[in-house]
């Protein structure tokens, strides 16, 4: 159990029976009466969003989670697989809960996975990921002063709209959140 007051960003905290990470969290103290917090979360199962008003002095229950550094192994038929870098546990993450993350998974990069009662519930994803450009096609020369943009795909099977100059082959950065282009990466 935690105290209200004591809650920052980043505490899970457990709600409904499961796990949800606090987002935003701001003290406000009325007039009259006791301190309030009022909490906004996560879920770190779903991403839905819940927003609780809760006095400072009440307990709440926190969700004991283990935040863990693990490298992508690959995927079969139904999980991912990653190797926890410190002790080489294997843990498996189901892939169609996490259907939204499998574009962004490259083999060998590293990731951190939210563990809750010995079970993965979640993939941290980067905000920004570096890709190689898979499939690209040309465009003809003076096209740029427009400002066009085209589909590539990249190694993963991501499809991202990228300025006509991009080739294959390119490093590219890719905000995950909007899965839009930032900028070219030299090698």
């Amino acid at each position: 159990m935690i105290r209200c007051a004591d809650i920052t960003k980043g505490t899970c905290l457990l709600q409904k029976g499961q796990p949800y990470l606090v987002v935003d969290r701001e003290f406000h103290t009325p007039g009259k009466g006791t301190a309030i917090a009022r909490i906004k979360m996560k879920s770190i199962r779903d991403g839905s969003v819940l927003s609780l008003t809760i006095p400072t002095q009440q307990e709440v229950e926190d969700a004991q989670v283990d935040i863990r550094m693990a490298q992508y192994q690959y995927a079969d038929q139904d999980n991912f697989h990653f190797m926890d870098n410190e002790t080489f546990d294997q843990h498996e993450v189901n892939i169609e809960e996490n259907q939204e993350k499998k574009f962004y998974l490259q083999e060998g990069n590293s990731y951190q996975i939210i563990i809750h009662e010995g079970k993965v519930i979640d993939i941290q994803i980067p905000y920004k990921v570096v890709f190689t450009v898979a499939e690209s096609e040309n465009y003809i020369k003076g096209d740029t002063a427009t400002g066009a943009t085209k589909p590539i795909k990249t190694e993963t099977g991501l499809t991202v709209r990228v300025p006509l100059f991009i080739k294959q082959d390119e490093k590219i950065l890719v905000n995950t959140e909007t899965n839009e282009y930032v900028e070219r990466v030299n090698s």
